[in-house]
């Protein structure tokens, strides 16, 4: 463990829009202002942001390509005293994304490392994805074939965890159809495209399901989240059910309904949901209810 010097400059990780402009932070905007030199992952779209806020930032090209002796120029300024500030794209840095060694370096060097936080496809996407998120899992870009990408989509096949992966639109139909022979058939998954852009879409349902809706392929950024799996010999706990049923009810919602929105929300068929509510009601269940 290695403490943080005083001494020296400072390494701001900022974090930008992923689609909308207006989507960054005062303190972010403050940052690149007064940064003395903003390493970008593309200038090109850096400058895009900067002029539409008005900012006039020297900006340097650090990206996966950047060898080490960008990172040894990058030290020895913050060493200097300067100020630096690291953008990726869009979104925020480090997260499938360049940016990780010179993180790591700047800590080795013991100088100060800070974050300037905003916007994410991830959390932005578990946001909208209506699956449950109290855990989730972070896969980036899945491997293109072979063994690694098999182990991949057996591994978040599995997981009790809500996963989320990025997806390029030309290979977003074919991991849907793998997914849809790996996957229990209804288990939850949500394709969020284009988020915070002019045409976001979220569209829901099962694999087998989506891989039929994007047929044709998709257009733009592409964030795939999956709904963790739920153990076939898992019991519901029935104390939570009946607080959250008669929670939902209090609201207004109807029987069915609230039965629905909790199954979507824990992952318990709709089915029992509905005929617990029954249960609490005195009621019994009619086969052709809860469907």
């Amino acid at each position: 463990m290695t403490a943080r010097s005083g001494d020296g400059g400072r390494l701001s990780i900022v974090s930008t829009p992923i689609g909308n402009l207006e989507d960054i932070t005062l303190r972010a905007l403050r940052t690149l202002r007064e940064a003395d030199v903003v390493l970008a992952e593309d200038t090109r779209r850096t400058r895009v942001l900067c002029q539409q806020h008005g900012l006039h930032c020297q900006l340097r090209a650090f990206h996966a390509h950047s060898d080490a002796r960008a990172i040894e120029l990058a030290i020895d300024e913050l060493r200097a005293g300067k100020h630096l500030a690291l953008v990726t794209d869009a979104g925020t840095p480090l997260l499938s994304d360049p940016g990780a060694q010179l993180v790591a370096a700047a800590h080795a060097a013991r100088l100060r490392v800070e974050t300037i936080p905003g916007p994410s496809a991830i959390t932005s996407a578990l946001t909208v994805a209506g699956v449950a998120v109290d855990q989730f899992r972070f896969f980036g870009f899945l491997p293109r074939a072979g063994k690694r990408r098999r182990a991949a989509l057996a591994s978040l096949a599995q997981d009790p965890a809500a996963c989320v992966l990025f997806e390029s639109p030309h290979r977003l139909t074919a991991t849907l159809t793998e997914l849809a022979t790996m996957l229990e058939p209804d288990r939850q998954l949500a394709v969020c495209r284009e988020l915070t852009k002019v045409h976001e879409e979220v569209v829901r349902g099962t694999a087998s399901a989506l891989a039929e809706h994007f047929r044709d392929g998709a257009r733009g950024e592409i964030t795939l989240v999956i709904a963790g799996r739920i153990a076939a010999d898992a019991e519901p706990d029935e104390s939570e059910l009946d607080a959250r049923l008669q929670e939902l009810q209090a609201e207004g919602l109807s029987l069915r309904d609230a039965a629905s929105r909790i199954a979507h929300e824990t992952g318990v068929r709709k089915q029992l949901v509905y005929a617990r509510g029954l249960a609490l009601k005195g009621e019994t269940p009619d086969p052709a209810e809860g469907d």
